[in-house]
This record gives C-alpha cells, structure tokens and sequence, in this order.
C-alpha cells in the first residue's frame, strides 16, 4: 500500500504543474472576490476530476480486474514500471518541443458573468481525456487489487494532490496580504515563460521514481518474478 501511495502521490505531484489550471487560477487571483474565486474554481476542478477517474477505475476499470481476480506482485510491478515509462515519454515529449510551446499563449479564461466553479468544471472536462499521467496512475491503482474503498482513496489522494498548486495560491492570497499579488504576478511570468520545462522537469523525475519502483520490486521483492519471467519466455520460445 505504501509503495502504491508514493506512486500516486509522485505522479499526482507532477501532474499538477499544469498551466490549464493554474494559469486560469493566477488570472482569478487577480480578479474581484479571488479567494472565493479560486475556492470554488479549485472544487469545480476536484470534483471533475476525481469523478472521472472513479468512472474509469470502478467502471472499466473493475470490468478489466475481474478478468484477472488476484494480480500477483508481477503483474503489479509491471504496470508501476509501464506507468513511469509513460511520465518519462511525456517528459521527452515536452522538452523537445518546450521552444514551440513556450510560445504559445497560457489560456487567460474570460470571468466575467461566469461562475468560477464552471469554468473549473469546463476546463477539466475538456483535459480529461487526455490526462496521460493520471491515467497512468488509474491503470496501477487499478492494477493493485485493492477493494473499490481503497482505490477511491487513493484517487482523493492524487486529486489533493493534483489541487495542490491551487489551494497553495489560495493560502498565499490568505496570509500574504498586500504581497499576494507581487509574488503571484511573478508566478504567472515564470509560468507563461517556463512551464514546458518545468513541467518536463516534473514528469521526469515522476517518471524516474515510478519507474525504479517498478523496477526494484521486479528485480528484489517480486518472490522470483524475474525469474517466472524468464522461465516464462522460454517456454514460448521452445514452442
């Protein structure tokens, strides 16, 4: 469980450097009312999320499990090492075309008239179909074995997680007082010029970390899964 823990949270963590959302949330910060602002663009976004990917890992997901009841440590270990392989194909992705996409314009959402909480809710339903990394971490979340109570859990765990930046934006509006907006201003430049990189940056050290977990419970603690593979292999090859 615990090894599942720093998986979701690794990967919840670099999912959240993402300027569809907190680029929206830093525009909102500058706006009339931004606590209450960012507060109910921050649960729009939750809620969709999390909701999307309980529909995926207790739908299709428990329909993919019950074909395969008892997924031994292998199989596990597997989809940990295959869920790294993907943050790391991110990351190579983002840093190769980090100088066209810093280029582009960060999403500068229009408030006015619009509830904050939509606009949360429309921005995560137009990214969920894409959200790699998160779907990374449902295939392992998924792939543990773990009752429907767990893996929703664990789902809440990479969604505070993937929230973290917003709710860090709104406790810096909180306690910064007159500052608040310098030091978010500043954010926002760093964002708009940097964020491919940085967020090439998260995904690969994500990707690492996800990766040697998988790796070393293939290698060390998989009771001979190396082995079994091996054996396995040549087996079919003999045929």
């Amino acid at each position: 469980m615990l090894r599942l823990i720093a998986l979701v949270v690794s990967i919840g963590l670099a999912d959240s450097a993402n300027p569809s959302t907190i680029a929206p949330a830093l525009y909102l910060a500058a706006g009339d009312r931004p606590r209450r602002q960012l507060i109910q663009f921050t649960v729009g976004v939750f809620v969709v999320y999390l909701a999307g990917g309980a529909a995926v890992a207790l739908g299709p997901g428990r329909v993919l499990l019950a074909l395969v009841p008892h997924p031994g440590p292998t199989a596990r270990y597997i989809v940990e090492t295959i869920a790294g392989a993907v943050m790391l194909i991110a990351a190579g992705f983002l840093w190769r075309d980090r100088g066209s996409l810093a280029h582009r314009e960060l999403p500068a959402p229009a408030v006015e008239g619009r509830s904050s909480a939509l606009l949360g809710v429309t921005i995560t339903t137009v990214e969920l179909p894409t959200a790699f990394p998160y779907f990374a971490a449902i295939a392992a979340i998924v792939g543990s074995g773990f009752g429907p109570g767990r893996q929703l859990i664990l789902l809440v765990l990479y969604n505070v997680c993937f929230v973290l930046p917003l709710i860090v934006i709104i406790v810096t509006l909180t306690v910064a007082g007159d500052e608040a907006e310098r030091l978010l201003a500043r954010t926002r430049d760093l964002l708009h010029q940097h964020w491919p990189t940085l967020l090439a940056g998260a995904a690969l050290l994500a990707g690492l970390f996800v990766v040697s977990l998988g790796a070393t419970g293939l290698v060390s603690g998989g009771h001979g899964s190396v082995a079994r593979i091996s054996r396995r292999v040549r087996r079919i090859l003999s045929h």
